[in-house]
């Protein structure tokens, strides 16, 4: 399944961005050992978003970054809140370094879209002109 409209792909990267940011508050919340329960459940039903909508953009898309197997390497690394808050200072800064990669490359990719619709190279309608 992929999204044929650029407006509505447009949508959904900013919306995947928001998650993105709610991924890092939990990495805080984790790091901080600030979490019950309910946090954790959060946290899992985020990844599984992220994770459906990562498929839906990635077949909707073409992009060299950030790669199809960074996100989920990442993802499996944060496997849980629980597990997040025993990792060593070292390994949260490398997840940290990860996220804000891949962060930005959403970011960027969201630009280009948005100045390929402005410049009318997509149609808002779906599809290049």
């Amino acid at each position: 399944m992929s999204v044929e409209d650029p407006g509505q792909l447009i949508v959904l990267i900013e919306i995947h961005i928001g998650c993105w940011k709610q991924f890092n508050y939990f990495v805080n919340a984790a790091r901080a050992k600030m979490f019950g329960p309910d946090e954790e459940f959060h946290f899992l039903e985020l990844k599984k978003i992220m994770a459906k909508d990562l498929e839906v953009i990635f077949a909707s898309i073409e992009a060299r970054s950030p790669a199809r197997t960074e996100i989920p390497a990442l993802m499996g690394r944060a496997q849980s809140l629980r597990h997040l808050s025993e990792m060593g200072e070292g390994d949260l800064h490398d997840i940290e370094n990860a996220w804000h990669k891949i962060y930005i490359s959403w970011h960027s990719i969201l630009g280009q879209l948005k100045m390929k619709q402005r410049n009318g190279e997509i149609s808002s309608t779906g599809g290049k002109k």
